[in-house]
C-alpha cells in the first residue's frame, strides 16, 4: 500500500518502500534528511511544504565506495528531470546545466545535491548518501520576468496548477525505475539519459567517466580532453543562492 500524507495541503502518494518525512515551511529537506538518514535508513523521503518551492530530499544506501557512489546523483538528476517533464507543457524543453541545475526553455527553476558522511573515506562504502532536489514553482518577489530571462518559476513556463506533492511522488517513482535501469543495463544507461540533457554533450560527444567525471572533447590535437570533476562540483552546487538556498533570482 502507498505512502500517503499531507505537507501543506499536498497529497504525496509515494510508493510502498518509501517512508515520509514532512517539515513546516521553515524547514531544510536536504539537511534534516542529512542528519537523521544512519538512524531513519534508505527509502525515507524528507519533504518541505511551501507554496513556492518543491523540497525533497531522499536517504539511499550506497553498495559501492564513495569514489563510485557518487555516480547515484546522475540518476537523481536523471529522475529530477523525468518528473518535471511528466508535469511539463507540451513540447516544453527540459536540459541540465552540468551537473545539477535544471533549466525548462532555459529558464533555470532548479537542482539538486548529494550528501554523505562528514569524513567518509573514497575508498570505503559510505554508511549513506542523500539526494536532495528543489524546483521553484513560483516567484514572491515582484521583477518582471523580462528583467530576469534565465530565472524563474514553474508557474511562469506554463506549469498551471503545479502540485507540488504529485511531483514529489512522481520523481520518488521515477528513481526506482533509474535503479531497476542500472541494474539491468549498468550504469552506462544512466549515462546516456543525462547526456542527452547536457547541452555540452550534444552529438554525442561527450561522455561520463568511470566515476561520474563528465569528459568532453576540447583543445586541438587527438586525445586531447576536458573532464569535469564530479565531486568538486557538488561541493558547491552552482544552482543555489548562497544567502537563501534557493534557487537564484
Amino acid at each position: 500500500m502507498a505512502v500517503t500524507a499531507s505537507a501543506k495541503g499536498r497529497t504525496i502518494d509515494l510508493p510502498p518502500l518509501y517512508r515520509l518525512v514532512t517539515l513546516r515551511e521553515a524547514g531544510d529537506a536536504f539537511a534534516h534528511a542529512c542528519a537523521i538518514a544512519a538512524e531513519a535508513g534508505a527509502g525515507t523521503l524528507v519533504s518541505v511544504g511551501r507554496f513556492d518551492l518543491v523540497e525533497f530530499a531522499v536517504v539511499l544506501e550506497p553498495e559501492e565506495p564513495l569514489a563510485l557512489a557518487r555516480r547515484t546523483f546522475h540518476a537523481g538528476m536523471n529522475a529530477l528531470a523525468l518528473a518535471l517533464a511528466a508535469h511539463a507543457p507540451p513540447q516544453q524543453p527540459i536540459a541540465l546545466d552540468w551537473p545539477d541545475a535544471i533549466r525548462v526553455d532555459g529558464v533555470l527553476v532548479g537542482g539538486g545535491r548529494l550528501g554523505w558522511p562528514a569524513g567518509a573515506s573514497e575508498d570505503a562504502v559510505p554508511d549513506w548518501l542523500v539526494f536532495g532536489g528543489m524546483l521553484r514553482t513560483a516567484i514572491v518577489r515582484a521583477d518582471e520576468p523580462g528583467l530576469r530571462p534565465l530565472l524563474g518559476a514553474l508557474e511562469e513556463l506554463g506549469f498551471a496548477g503545479i502540485d507540488g506533492g504529485a511531483l514529489t511522488a512522481s520523481f520518488a517513482r521515477f528513481l526506482m525505475l533509474e535503479f531497476d535501469l542500472w541494474r539491468e543495463r549498468g550504469f552506462q544507461a544512466i549515462a546516456e539519459r543525462l547526456l542527452g540533457r547536457l547541452p555540452e554533450a550534444a552529438g554525442a560527444l561527450g561522455q561520463l567517466a568511470e566515476n561520474g567525471d563528465l569528459v568532453l572533447p576540447g583543445g586541438i590535437g587527438p586525445g586531447r580532453a576536458e573532464r569535469r570533476d564530479l565531486a568538486a562540483a557538488l561541493a558547491a552546487p552552482s544552482w543555489r543562492d548562497p544567502k537563501s538556498g534557493t534557487p537564484w533570482l
